[in-house]
């Protein structure tokens, strides 16, 4: 099964969403299931994953109302305080939908670079084992090195880093994020969205090979049993289509990888990791 491991959806509003700026301005309006299943079954896949975009708990019952909703939604990423003493009622509470899979902060946006270390959030991370929920790491390169400390502190914890951690494709820097990004595939406990690369390209004038060494950095150090495909749609309709980033990913691992590991990368590792049904 092809499974898309991360995308969103949202009903536009400003004060939710105000991290869409101006310049991008081509994705401020809703964005709903109908849109995206149109889209998936061009592209032949057959399931995906919502992943929140807004911290709010409105927005993650939204999520989780539109995966009842909708059978191709196979899994949610929701927003919950991790910080909050009232986490674990939170969590409870949403448990309790089947497709409740994992937890999301934006850490990229808090000020403090040492944000997930902070005691409050690794009291909340530590309840999600408890759960069976998983927790996406969404960070720029200058959070990695913590973000290796964080996760060697919770090795019974899945975790998944979003958007490869935002390497700098547009000015092709490599170090340190590929040293970084080594040192973090040490630990057998997190995995990697192969996702959100178009964003951090020039977004009008990327090429395919732009996003090649850091393919390839990715896949020698997750390895075939630890990366999945991600849209990141619709974020990456700013710089390109859903077809784009699907052809980006596919027609650069078809030449490399056996049938079997392009079955992981598109959908079976994210089945693994998310526990999806």
């Amino acid at each position: 099964m092809r499974i898309d491991s991360h995308h969103h959806f949202w009903k536009y509003n400003l004060d939710e969403y105000e991290w869409i700026d101006d310049s991008m301005k081509v994705i401020r309006k809703d964005f709903l299931p109908a849109d995206l299943q149109k889209i998936m079954k061009v592209n032949k896949m057959e399931g995906a994953v919502s992943v929140q975009a807004s911290q709010t708990l409105l927005e993650t019952k939204r999520l989780l109302k539109y995966a009842e909703e909708n059978e191709f939604i196979k899994g949610v990423v929701g927003w919950v305080d991790l910080c909050g003493k009232d986490v674990e009622d939170q969590l409870r509470k949403f448990i309790s939908y089947e497709k409740f899979v994992g937890v999301r902060h934006i850490v990229q946006g808090e000020p403090d670079i040492r944000f997930l270390l902070r005691p409050y959030f690794m009291r909340g991370i530590d309840l999600l084992k408890k759960y069976n929920l998983t927790y996406d790491i969404l960070i720029y390169p200058k959070h990695l090195p913590v973000a290796m400390e964080f996760a060697s502190q919770f090795p019974d914890q899945s975790f998944v880093l979003d958007h490869m951690a935002k390497p700098f494709i547009k000015t092709s820097t490599l170090e340190p994020w590929r040293s970084e990004i080594e040192k973090l595939a040490r630990l057998p406990n997190v995995y990697c969205k192969v996702s959100g690369m178009v964003t951090e390209a020039n977004w009008s004038g990327w090429q395919k090979k732009d996003f090649q060494p850091y393919l390839e950095i990715v896949y020698k150090s997750f390895g075939e049993d630890r990366i999945m495909f991600g849209s990141d749609w619709p974020v990456c309709l700013v710089a390109a289509s859903y077809d784009q980033v699907v052809d980006i990913v596919t027609s650069y691992f078809k030449a490399k990888l056996s049938d079997q590991a392009m079955n992981k990368l598109m959908g079976l590792n994210c089945i693994n990791f998310y526990k999806l049904t």
